[in-house]
């Protein structure tokens, strides 16, 4: 079992920054990859952002260039970092592990971009 907790969300202007954290504990040592989805109402959950346990990363098109994805293997933590935040980028992000058996789920985070 692996155990998500993400906090860093908030309310932001449009063009503004904002740091995600999602720390993981439990069986960490089975995760392959880890990544941030998000859900705006009304709307399907969809990835933002994923890497894997060697690193490599992959991104939605309508972040790329904007969101940055990384990870602190010492504290078990991976972050998404987000620049230049429109306000369609409004909505509930989550943290994500896979173990190649099982998908796991952080409580989610509010994400609001609004002037």
């Amino acid at each position: 079992q692996v155990q998500l907790v993400e906090s860093g969300g908030g309310l932001v202007q449009p063009g503004g920054s904002l740091r995600l954290s999602c720390a993981a504990s439990g069986s960490i040592f089975s995760i392959n990859a880890m990544g941030w989805y998000r859900q705006a109402p009304g709307k399907q959950r969809e990835l933002v952002a994923a890497i894997t346990s060697g690193g490599s990363t992959n991104y939605a098109d309508s972040v790329k260039g904007r969101f940055t994805i990384s990870r602190d293997n010492a504290k078990n933590t991976v972050y998404l970092q987000m620049n230049s935040l429109k306000p369609e980028d409004t909505a509930v992000y989550y943290c994500n592990a896979e173990d190649g058996l099982a998908d796991y789920w952080g409580q989610g985070t509010q994400v609001t971009v609004s002037s």
